[in-house]
């Protein structure tokens, strides 16, 4: 399960944010995990019902606190700490309330300060919580940019894959990670990939060594990250007795990655075949069913009508026809 702290959050978001620990630092290691069993959501305004790990103060809730009489104030409090936050947040520059501020130092739980507004504050936490807490994986490929859409190519070793990441470059695509790429879940059905901060803008070419694509070939050739939306797998000629790759293949390969379903391509690794040129087809592909435009069904289609129409007619099978 992922998981940090409130200190690390706290590290992390310090200038961003503008944090303050004005009370004694308590609380720090108390955890925020991904899916936490007792609250409802990570961080949000104040909420008694569902209470949040991280509990927002800002004006409104400063208000409603400061216009209750003194008991109904004290029961607010107790309720507050009731669930056990991981840390309180007053938002909009506002100083902890004392009632609260003692309370938490009771029960050891962190009381931090923005001069943010509360909703920026939440905003800003939530898209970080998101990052942090993201169930992640990694796998061996290359990651690169290609007409705006994420595609991770991959393959045994020495098919090729990082010459035709280099060769995509050149064709003025961007390079995200070579050899090892970080895929992390942080909607449900959306995939970031990233490179680990060791490999950042190096790519490995058999032959050449260890390339600075950046230093080669400028800024816009890397990227820090894309959303993964097509996977390619090389796969080079075996001589087997298996039967050979789908001329005409009627059903669409896919990947399951940390739960997210992504389209598979597999390209066949021959001498002649420019790779470049059909991965670069293979994602104008993709866009356009993305756009309900599928090339293969329109074919199937307008051959079934010509049988249809014409019964001496004779249809072409590309899945038996020659070249």
């Amino acid at each position: 399960m992922q998981q940090t702290s409130v200190a690390r959050l706290y590290e992390d978001n310090r200038e961003r944010l503008e944090l303050g620990w004005p009370t004694e630092p308590l609380g720090g290691d108390a955890p925020l995990e991904r899916d936490p069993p007792d609250a409802a959501a990570l961080v949000g305004h104040l909420n008694l019902i569902h209470p949040n790990r991280i509990q927002v103060l800002g004006r409104f809730e400063d208000a409603h606190f400061g216009a209750a009489p003194a008991r109904e104030r004290g029961s607010l409090v107790e309720r507050l700490f009731a669930r056990h936050p991981a840390a309180v947040l007053f938002a909009d520059r506002l100083a902890p309330l004392p009632d609260v501020a003692q309370r938490a130092a009771a029960a050891q739980v962190a009381v931090l300060t923005t001069p943010l507004p509360s909703a920026v504050a939440i905003d800003r936490l939530r898209r970080y919580l998101a990052k942090a807490l993201a169930e992640t994986t990694t796998r061996h490929g290359v990651f690169m940019d290609v007409l705006g859409m994420g595609v991770l190519i991959s393959g045994d070793s020495g098919v090729g894959k990082s010459e035709l990441g280099l060769e995509l470059i050149s064709r003025g695509h961007g390079l995200v990670a070579d050899d090892v790429v970080e895929i992390s879940r942080l909607e449900p059905n959306a995939l970031e990939g990233r490179c680990p901060p060791m490999l950042r803008d190096y790519l490995e070419v058999r032959g050449l060594g260890v390339l600075n694509i950046r230093t080669i070939f400028g800024e816009t050739a890397i990227r820090p990250k894309m959303t993964l939306r097509l996977c390619v797998h090389l796969e080079r000629p075996t001589k087997s007795l298996a039967p050979p790759a789908e001329r005409l293949p009627l059903a669409d390969f896919s990947e399951d990655i940390l739960g997210v379903t992504v389209r598979k391509v597999i390209v066949p690794v021959a001498a002649g075949r420019n790779l470049a040129v059909l991965l670069e087809a293979a994602v104008r592909d993709h866009i356009l069913k993305l756009r309900g435009i599928d090339s293969t069904a329109e074919f199937l289609a307008r051959q079934r009508a010509e049988l249809e129409g014409n019964g001496n007619g004779v249809a072409l099978d590309m899945r038996t026809a020659g070249d």
